[in-house]
């Protein structure tokens, strides 16, 4: 089976951006960052989703996101699915945090029950088959809107989501050029998938 086994986010600016990882969601040690000059424009096509417990863990982590610099795409409320909200990272990274929790039973906790990273694709279906013709093993499918994929040992669990139904939940216009700023790296690699997002041959992975 392949999977993610490293996610790099490209910056202006490294050291800035490892300290907004550090601060915002204490994931310094699971997700890299390079610097990347390279221009990008408007949306970049994915997210990184934090999945957590409670409706308080989720105000917790966007308000350490607001204070280390983060700007609110979408305040925190609720809907038919859960609670959460969205923010972009200065250094461009949307970011989602979500819980399928409505009410809270009990204190907010620093904890991420999963990291997702949806990627905003043309066509789910020939996504998926090209996701699983590279290794990736299906973990979760619903037709032609939704696909995830196994995490196995990586710090990262890939999905697919169509692209303008990603924009929408985020927040923002689907269009964007240029540079995406994020590398991923599997042992399979490298390859680029039908959307244009480069994965690379992979280090080991790191663990937390």
């Amino acid at each position: 089976m392949n999977f993610i086994e490293s996610v790099t986010l490209g910056a202006a600016d490294p050291a800035a951006a490892e300290r907004f990882l550090a601060d915002a969601f204490g994931l310094d040690a699971r997700i890299g960052v390079r610097a990347c000059a390279e221009p990008t424009d408007g949306f970049r096509g994915f997210t990184l989703a934090l999945t957590v417990g409670r409706p308080a863990t989720v105000d917790s982590f966007l308000g350490s996101a607001v204070e280390a610099g983060a700007t609110v795409l979408k305040p925190a409320s609720r809907s038919m699915w859960g609670y959460g909200g969205v923010v972009r990272a200065p250094d461009g990274t949307i970011w989602k945090v979500a819980t399928s929790a409505k009410k809270d039973t009990g204190p907010a906790e620093r904890r991420i029950d999963e990291l997702v990273l949806l990627l905003g694709v043309a066509d789910v279906a020939a996504s998926k088959r090209f996701y699983v013709g590279q290794g990736l093993t299906v973990s979760r499918s619903f037709g032609r809107v939704y696909a995830e994929f196994e995490a196995g040992d990586g710090p990262v669990k890939p999905a697919l989501y169509r692209r303008r139904a990603l924009a929408k939940d985020l927040g923002v216009a689907p269009e964007g050029t240029g540079a995406r700023h994020i590398f991923l790296g599997c042992a399979g690699g490298p390859f680029t998938d039908p959307d244009g997002f480069a994965w690379e041959s992979a280090a080991p992975v790191r663990t937390a």
